[in-house]
């Protein structure tokens, strides 16, 4: 498999040993930390937008500790103050100003600084009335180094934040109090976590999920050798990582210039086989989507039906009227319609809209045991006997909870063969990608830190596998790129979409408006 461009996700003992290679000094510690301060303001105003923007007079609670991670939250409200004159914070101190490490004595001194007079130290009884409002909260109490139990105080502190019933926004400072090492019983309570340098292992565990919202990684530089490798004292250390978070630059190929010299066959051809009388509109999007990912030919194969229609509303694709069954599905006559273009082809998504009808799935069995070309298999197309049927073909399949374990879990996302590569996209509110092949059950995970409840609608996994599938079409050899790149581009769309129009009231299909913008840094 070929490298993706991606930062590897650590345990907390491991980031703290890398830390300590990468940040030297006390300067390198304080430089460090004012990126991270930045960073966490940028990113709240990018996601508060999500939701109408961070109000100019805003009121700002933030919940402090001792440490560094208490001074990254201080930082990043005053840079949020820098901007909105009418703004004002309240800090609570859970175990005194006094208590304050150097470097966060300093993020304080130059918070008040620079927004004199909009700076209050205040109790936790006196902030936390239930008729005061805040905009945001920001969570600075704990970092990575946490470990369980909690006294009894702070617990009460944070569960006083949680429920107080007038604050928007919930924003944690690389991950939430009271997770870390060891989980305590009460946590707060994030809407986003903003990772700061390095992803920790702790904010990936399932039983946190409801502390730590939308995760966002905020790469500070602290990785500048290729994934797995950093340069620590002088020394370059290598080390194998099993989890990976994916970062923008993997986009990065797709928005430069292409070759002059090329045609449509330079980029690849993509085959769609879908659609039914009962779901006619999951092909279309996912066409749609595959025609947007730059690929140089899409032809699809759809119910007889439903071709001319397609044809008269998406004319760049090349649409097949293929035999159908009495239920309006593919009939098995389809494959050998397939096999009489399909030398041409570059890789072949299959699935979206089929319906599990006996006649359709034998359909899809054949196609997929007689197809030459790697495989993405989504939606009606995520069966067992279909995966098993695939053969030596490479595979991309792109199973949401509910295929997941139809497929068979993790033990049915193994390879037919030795020579085939698999490549699992398990989507869900933080999609991760697996990688196996025949020589290894499991490979690498990667994570995905974009997208948001925007793509909690029907018609979203359809635009993901017609990217992938035309991503795939141009780079047939590396079905793991080609997965991770749709992923992070189908994310990074969908956050653009929701900071422009909302979470609410759009239509799926306006993703597709937003992948060019995507693209750009």
């Amino acid at each position: 498999m070929d490298s993706v461009p991606s930062h590897p996700i650590m345990d907390c003992v491991a980031a703290r040993v890398w830390e300590a290679g990468v940040l030297q000094d006390e300067a390198a510690v304080w430089a460090a930390m004012q990126q991270a301060g930045s960073a966490v303001a940028t990113a709240i105003e990018e996601d508060f937008r999500e939701i109408g923007g961070l109000p100019d007079d805003s009121r700002i609670l933030v919940i402090l500790g001792k440490g560094h991670n208490g001074g990254d939250a201080l930082l990043a409200v005053r840079a949020l103050l820098e901007n909105r004159p009418k703004a004002t914070s309240a800090l609570v101190m859970a175990f005194g100003e006094t208590s304050l490490r150097p470097l966060a004595r300093r993020s304080l001194e130059w918070l008040r600084r620079d927004a004199p007079g909009r700076v209050d130290i205040k109790s936790a009884t006196e902030a936390l009335a239930p008729t005061g409002h805040y905009a945001l909260c920001v969570d600075g109490l704990f970092g990575f180094q946490f470990r369980a139990p909690m006294d009894v105080d702070t617990a009460g502190l944070l569960a006083s934040v949680n429920a107080h019933p007038r604050i928007t926004f919930r924003a944690a400072v690389d991950l939430p109090s009271g997770v870390g090492e060891s989980n305590a019983i009460t946590r707060f309570r994030a809407d986003f976590t903003y990772a700061t340098g390095i992803v920790k292992q702790p904010v990936l565990a399932p039983e946190v999920a409801p502390s730590v919202g939308r995760l966002r990684y905020l790469d500070l530089g602290f990785f500048k050798e290729e994934a797995g490798v950093a340069k620590i004292g002088g020394a370059e250390a290598s080390t194998r990582f099993s989890n990976y978070v994916l970062n923008k630059d993997i986009l990065a190929p797709l928005a430069g210039l292409r070759a002059s010299l090329t045609d449509k066959r330079s980029f690849g051809h993509l085959v769609v086989v879908g659609g039914s009388r009962s779901y006619p509109g999951a092909v279309v999007l996912a066409v749609r989507a595959a025609l947007r990912s730059g690929v140089g030919l899409v032809t699809a194969f759809v119910p007889e039906r439903l071709a001319p229609e397609y044809a008269a509303r998406h004319p760049e694709a090349m649409w097949v009227g293929s035999p159908e069954t009495r239920q309006g599905g593919l009939a098995p006559g389809t494959v050998d319609l397939i096999k009489a273009r399909l030398s041409r082809a570059t890789a072949l998504l299959m699935g979206p809209g089929m319906s599990a009808e006996p006649e359709v799935l034998s359909t899809m069995e054949t196609i997929a045991r007689s197809t030459p070309v790697p495989l993405v298999l989504d939606a009606d197309a995520l069966r067992p006997e279909v995966l098993a049927a695939a053969g030596s073909s490479s595979v991309v399949c792109t199973p949401h909870a509910g295929e997941y374990q139809r497929l068979g879990g993790r033990a049915g996302l193994r390879p037919a063969s030795a020579a085939a590569e698999l490549v699992a996209v398990l989507k869900g509110p933080l999609t991760r990608v697996v990688a196996a092949s025949g020589r290894s059950e499991t490979g690498p995970t990667y994570y995905s830190p974009f997208g948001g409840p925007v793509l909690a609608r029907g018609g979203s996994g359809d635009l993901l596998a017609g990217l992938i599938g035309g991503l795939l079409a141009q780079e047939p050899a590396n079905p793991l790129l080609a997965a991770c790149r749709g992923v992070v581009w189908h994310g990074r769309a969908a956050d653009l979409l929701a900071r422009k129009r909302g979470q609410v009231a759009i239509e799926v299909s306006e993703i597709l408006e937003q992948l060019g913008p995507a693209l750009q840094p």
